[in-house]
């Protein structure tokens, strides 16, 4: 059995969450998703989510990304805890 992470945020995330909630309506629906997989697998060993260690970033810049749909959340893991650090949505003109 794996153990349980328990996830924070901080007050950066909490104000971008904030204001993508206002304007995103699916914002909720990814939140909770993103928090049921932190709790559960934060490193990505069962290999079922689209999570990845970023490179050439460093503790406490968010050092782990992960990817539902459009949204963005990057996180750092200190033992038993999970922070979140950003919340971003991928613009559908990102690469034009």
């Amino acid at each position: 059995m794996t153990p349980s992470f328990s996830v924070r945020t901080t007050a950066h995330f909490d104000r971008l969450m904030r204001r993508l909630s206002r304007r995103h309506a699916d914002f909720a629906d990814r939140y909770a998703e993103a928090l049921a997989i932190l709790r559960s697998d934060p490193y990505n060993r069962s290999r079922r989510h689209a999570i990845i260690k970023l490179e050439g970033v460093g503790p406490d810049d968010g050092q782990y990304r992960l990817r539902l749909g459009r949204w963005r959340f990057r996180y750092d893991i200190y033992r038993q805890d999970v922070v979140l650090k950003r919340c971003s949505l991928r613009r559908e003109d990102t690469y034009r």
